[in-house]
């Protein structure tokens, strides 16, 4: 991407505190975006606007519980707030905790659908139809190749990431005609700090399992993020992406 691509576009990441949202806030501001990193924590939210800062970006913090519906309109309030809407939204926000189906709790199973499927959902839906006014934009929605091809220990977290994907491919028809790229992009075993709360024992055997026989960078996944973020991408629409080094390449 170039560097003054994106020059005085605003644009939205989700989870930008940390590992992929981090990475890709990163990218689109070195592209010239304005980039509201939108996060749950403030202070680590704080850090990733200081360091676009010091490169010489523009970013604003946007506190956001996406998996608080009232919190996501205040979110969005703010955001539209900034005088036009974004010209690029990323839903890279998301959680999940290696544990069978047999052991979840429904707690657990709604908090995992609330983050990871009616989050982005949500805050899509209120951004939208200023992005619709505008005639232009670029969605990109954070899945998993979990929701690809499954996941054992991840059921509930995969069947909502999957519902990630046909959000996507739907949403992608529906506003073709309004001048908005809805993609999707599926990372693989990943070295962030969610990927690091697993059990020592199932880090390794995921390494072992890719092909390439290590994790994907954050910026990696976030280079594939950009990718449909940038013009390259101006008649890509409704597809799926996978950034795992070749994991589920029969999938």
């Amino acid at each position: 991407m170039r560097r003054d691509e994106l020059k005085d576009r605003i644009a939205v990441v989700t989870g930008a505190a940390s590992g992929i949202g981090r990475a890709t806030a990163l990218g689109l501001a070195s592209a010239g975006a304005r980039v509201l990193v939108a996060d749950l924590d403030d202070a680590r939210g704080a850090e990733t606007c200081a360091s676009i800062q010091a490169a010489g970006g523009a970013a604003g913090f946007v506190h956001v519980d996406i998996s608080d519906e009232s919190s996501i309109e205040a979110a969005a309030a703010e955001i539209l707030g900034y005088g036009r809407p974004p010209a690029i939204l990323v839903n890279a926000a998301g959680w999940d905790r290696f544990e069978l189906f047999l052991e979840n709790s429904l707690e657990f199973i709604d908090r995992i659908v609330r983050l990871n499927l009616l989050g982005p959902v949500k805050l899509t839906r209120a951004l939208l139809p200023a992005m619709v006014e505008a005639g232009a934009g670029k969605i990109v929605n954070v899945a998993s190749d979990a929701g690809r091809v499954g996941s054992t220990g991840e059921t509930v977290y995969a069947g909502a990431k999957g519902g990630v994907i046909a959000f996507t491919k739907s949403l992608a028809r529906e506003l073709s005609g309004h001048g908005i790229n809805v993609n999707c992009v599926c990372p693989g075993p990943t070295d962030t700090p969610l990927f690091r709360s697993l059990p020592e024992k199932m880090q390794a055997a995921l390494t072992r399992a890719i092909p390439f026989r290590r994790l994907a960078r954050p910026e990696e996944v976030a280079d594939a993020i950009l990718f449909f973020a940038s013009s390259s991408s101006d008649f890509v629409t409704g597809q799926v992406l996978s950034v795992s080094g070749g994991l589920t390449m029969a999938g």
